[in-house]
């Protein structure tokens, strides 16, 4: 299998490994403004702390990709 086919293959599983991390802190969002407007203020750090990991995951996966990138380009 070529370097590139694998790079095609790893940026598709990053992507969607992305936009399910992206869907899920849209719904803390949507379940820490529920909870922030009902008046349930215990529940917005655990929220809180659950999407700060996820911008972490998703951060770390941006910079794999983007080191695999710079590595299977040809140097000029």
């Amino acid at each position: 299998m070529s370097t590139r086919q694998q790079g095609t293959i790893l940026f598709t599983g990053i992507l969607f490994l992305v936009s399910t991390t992206v869907v899920i802190q849209l719904w803390l969002l949507t379940v820490s403004m529920e909870a922030l407007l009902s008046g349930q203020t215990r529940v917005l750090v655990p929220a809180a702390a659950a999407s700060t990991l996820l911008l972490g995951i998703n951060a770390f996966l941006l910079r794999y990709v983007l080191r695999f990138d710079r590595e299977i380009r040809p140097s000029r």
